[in-house]
């Protein structure tokens, strides 16, 4: 086989819409925050509980569905990951307290956690070894589409019919997808016994495995301060953007800015098409300049986010469109930053552990959107700011200065580790011990 045929490409287009629905599943609330809180009648810490919780399954997800996918394949997996995500939204429409909601939230983020490495293992397995980092990137890049679903439509819906219709509609959006990837996807192609990533330049074969590995590997993995460097750069470059994205930002730009729902909803795609834009100028960037990148671009980034929530939180009286423009614009930025950290895991660390290196630099950036999306409201509830009624723009204010802390914390350690690596690789001299 010397290039995908027309079956492999109708295989990875099912698999890269089935993303773009997760992704839409995944921020769900981010326009209807607002109207989350009043039918629930939550406070703002309890209304971010639902990102929390949805976070924290789909990262705990992840080792488990590595197993499956090593057992049974992405065509199983995926399937079951559009029932989960269907079984949630229909759970969060019909649902009649908190406690129910936050089950839905878990269903979905356990649904969605298995989608993305699911039609990650399809390129591998249908697509030459060589075309792997384009799919990817591709893959990554449309995927991240699904906002746009999540950000003015499912609003408009909203507002036009109600909480049940709207959630409702979703579940079925992904019961019929779960059809699609069950009728259409095959793990691999029919001449293969199991899944395996060919090279077709070279001949090479290697077995396509998602698991991580548990002690040794996450121990060994993380004794090499490429990895610790690669947790930090996660852990600090898509927090800030994630928060906003995921459930704070349209309650900021509405209740807070007193932006209109159509403002709020052009400048969140905004952050999409940013997001898309710059993803492959700093790909290209991280390729060209492999020792230079938390210096380069991962640092700059991190300061570039703080320097426009610093300067929004200090303006004067609501932010001009130019200015929340540039903001959108910073925090878009943090997303494919953040995809350098799996550079420094994949450069730093054998074949062998590159799937546990992964597992552990993903998990920096699930820990500080947690904390962000938690602690932002915590504030506004100690503010007594906690419900729509109450969203004033300085309690808003306040609340993301909890940002800051994660920003400078992150880049510190990033500073630390890259010293570090740089010295372990033998390119900078150890320090010579004070005397």
């Amino acid at each position: 086989m010397t290039g995908p045929g027309f079956r492999a490409w109708i295989i990875w287009g099912t698999g890269v819409a089935a993303y773009m629905l997760a992704v839409t599943n995944r921020t769900s609330l981010a326009a209807v925050g607002v109207d989350a809180a009043d039918r629930f009648q939550a406070d703002a810490a309890t209304l971010s509980l639902f990102a929390v919780v949805q976070l924290a399954v789909y990262g705990g997800m992840q080792i488990p569905v590595g197993v499956l996918l090593d057992r049974y394949g992405s065509r199983p997996i995926m399937t079951i990951g559009m029932i989960l995500m269907a079984v949630g939204q229909l759970t969060m429409a019909v649902s009649p307290s908190v406690g129910v909601a936050l089950v839905a939230r878990m269903l979905l983020g356990a649904g969605d956690a298995a989608v993305f490495p699911a039609v990650l293992r399809l390129v591998a397995t249908w697509f030459p070894a060589q075309r792997g980092p384009l799919m990817v990137q591709l893959t990554g890049i449309l995927g991240q589409a699904g906002q746009l679903v999540a950000v003015i439509p499912i609003a408009a819906i909203l507002h036009a019919t109600d909480w049940t219709v709207t959630f409702g509609g979703i579940a079925g959006l992904c019961v019929l997808f779960a059809v699609l990837v069950f009728a259409l996807v095959r793990n691999r192609p029919p001449d293969r016994a199991q899944d395996v990533s060919v090279d077709t330049d070279t001949g090479a074969i290697r077995v396509v495995t998602s698991t991580i590995d548990t002690g040794v590997g996450i121990r060994a993995a993380l004794a090499h301060p490429g990895t610790r460097l690669a947790f930090w750069s996660h852990f600090t470059t898509p927090f800030a953007g994630t928060a906003f994205i995921l459930l704070w930002g349209f309650p900021y730009l509405t209740a807070g800015e007193g932006l209109t729902i159509g403002q709020a909803g052009v400048l969140t795609s905004l952050y999409v098409f940013a997001g898309m834009a710059f993803g492959p100028v700093l790909g290209e960037l991280s390729r060209r300049a492999p020792h230079r990148r938390s210096r380069a671009l991962v640092l700059p980034a991190v300061g570039f986010q703080l320097a426009a929530w610093t300067t929004v939180i200090l303006w004067p009286g609501p932010a001009p469109i130019w200015l929340l423009v540039i903001l959108l614009i910073a925090l878009a930025m943090g997303g494919p930053a953040s995809m350098i950290a799996f550079d420094h895991a994949r450069t730093h660390n054998p074949s062998h552990r590159l799937s546990t290196a992964t597992g552990v630099t993903n998990a920096g950036g699930f820990l500080a959107a947690l904390l962000a999306i938690f602690a932002i409201g915590l504030v506004l509830d100690l503010q007594g700011a906690g419900t729509p009624d109450t969203y004033r723009l300085e309690a808003f204010r306040v609340a993301f200065l909890v940002q800051i802390p994660l920003w400078v914390i992150g880049a510190v350690f990033i500073s630390i580790e890259r010293r570090r690596t740089r010295i372990h690789i033998g390119m900078d001299p150890p320090r010579r011990p004070r005397r």
